[in-house]
């Protein structure tokens, strides 16, 4: 399948949009993107890749081929097959085609890196920003362990005595707007106690405060052997709580978390840092990993935004959905792939 920055290097030599942006943009396919329903920083405002999935085209299990959605705004006919297949990973049906909505390409972008001492004036500055009816394009947050790791890989000069980083771009058609929104999420961040906020003047200075970022990963990868990373969900409100949590979970395990993520949306991406080949140290990340979703559900959340469930999360679906809905949801795939033929093992629990 095409790979998604592919696709959207393509639609916007047209002047249109494909919106969903997954860290993994450069290397994962629509099909993949469609298969998990992905994310990434922009979906704040402008949704996840099943907002943009017009219709599919979709090989079941004993070989028929069905059509699902078309071009049309509205179509409340019949049962959504599009969204039952989008997100499903593989376990419904093989999507071999896809109809996709484009959007007109913004025109202007404006970026403001900003400082906090605490977490939570982190979370209330997003809240803040969101009632003030602004909705950025992008609403990242980092925290301190995020920070110094990316310090310590990269040396790009981010400040080693904050507790958080919030990274927020808006964008639009109209420059006017889109400097005006900026302009007044710095001056909310102010009002919400930033130590120091830095509004990029030009798209160089915008790819710089970007770097920071988009350097989490790479930066992770080169200080430890491995990472495990999770893309747990919770309420705003409940961002600082269960950076509190990780990091007592953390410290019980002797083992850093790195904590990243779209803090828009609440969700968080926690990331532990180990080495495999240790068996005392996968011991622990399989139970840090039980403790971190435990967080989650415990707040209010959901164990995934965008990365799905896969075989690491299928233990606890029940505990998540309950146990007549995960029934209902092996009713289904056992209409569709009786023999269990469709990437087995996935999703739902045995």
């Amino acid at each position: 399948g095409i790979i998604t920055a592919d696709l959207q290097a393509e639609v916007e030599k047209k002047g249109l949009f494909y919106p969903p942006d997954p860290s993994s943009i450069r290397h994962s396919t629509i099909g993949g993107n469609i298969a998990c329903n992905a994310g990434g920083p922009r979906c704040l405002k402008y949704g996840v890749t099943g907002d943009y999935v017009l219709g599919l085209t979709v090989v079941l299990a004993d070989g028929q081929i069905i059509h699902t959605g078309g071009k049309v705004i509205k179509d409340v006919v019949g049962y959504d097959l599009t969204a039952l297949f989008t997100g499903s990973e593989g376990t419904l049906g093989v999507i071999t085609e896809a109809l996709l909505r484009l959007t007109a390409k913004p025109k202007f972008a404006r970026t403001a890196l900003v400082e906090f001492n605490s977490i939570e004036d982190a979370s209330q500055t997003v809240n803040a920003i969101l009632k003030a009816g602004i909705v950025p394009a992008t609403l990242e947050l980092m925290d301190h362990t995020a920070i110094s790791c990316i310090e310590e890989a990269m040396h790009l000069g981010l400040p080693l005595d904050v507790e958080a980083i919030l990274l927020v771009e808006t964008d639009g058609q109209e420059e006017t707007g889109v400097t005006r929104e900026i302009e007044t999420a710095a001056e909310i961040c102010t009002r919400h106690s930033a130590r120091k906020v830095t509004v990029a003047k030009d798209e160089t200075e915008r790819q710089g405060l970007w770097k920071a970022r988009r350097s989490v990963a790479p930066a992770l990868a080169r200080l430890a052997p491995n990472k495990l990373g999770e893309d747990i969900t919770v309420p705003r409100s409940a961002i600082p709580e269960a950076v509190r949590r990780l990091k007592q979970v953390s410290a019980k395990h002797g083992l850093p978390i790195v904590i990243f993520g779209h803090a828009g949306d609440g969700n968080l991406h926690p990331n532990i840092l180990f080495d495999k080949r240790d068996p005392q140290q996968w011991a622990k990340v399989e139970q840090m990993v039980a403790e971190e979703f435990a967080i989650a559900l415990d707040l209010g959340g959901t164990l995934s935004g965008e990365h799905g469930v896969g075989t690491l999360k299928r233990p606890y679906l029940e505990r998540a959905l309950g146990p007549v809905s995960v029934e209902i949801q092996k009713r289904i795939k056992r209409s569709l792939d009786p023999q269990n033929i469709l990437n087995p093992g996935k999703v739902l629990p045995d």
